[in-house]
């Protein structure tokens, strides 16, 4: 095997491993897209173009897509600025109570 096949493998087994223990619902989808990419650059490397494309169609392309739709819709990504929001405000809140004492 070619050094970029083995890279490619060992990258693949990151994404897995990383999308297990992500807490973020946001990330675990874009680490499970970038796993859907590779692995249908790694069925071209295989010679096997029709694999490729419905991997990189249905794998990164529409359960992706149906992912973010969902999490969107059950307001996973808009509590998670919303979090962020009030994390900076309460920051700011600090920041200016203590300048003024």
């Amino acid at each position: 095997m070619t050094a970029i096949v083995v890279l490619m493998l060992l990258f693949l087994i990151v994404c897995a491993v990383a999308v297990c223990l992500t807490r973020d619902l946001l990330t675990s989808v874009v680490i499970y897209m970038s796993f859907s990419l590779i692995m249908s650059v790694v069925w071209i490397t295989l010679e096997s173009p029709d694999l490729a494309i419905t991997e990189a169609a249905v794998g990164a392309g529409i359960t992706s897509l149906l992912f973010f739709l969902t999490l969107k819709k059950i307001h996973a990504i808009d509590a998670r600025n919303e979090v962020r929001r009030r994390h900076a405000q309460q920051k700011q809140d600090k920041g200016g109570a203590s300048g003024n004492a």
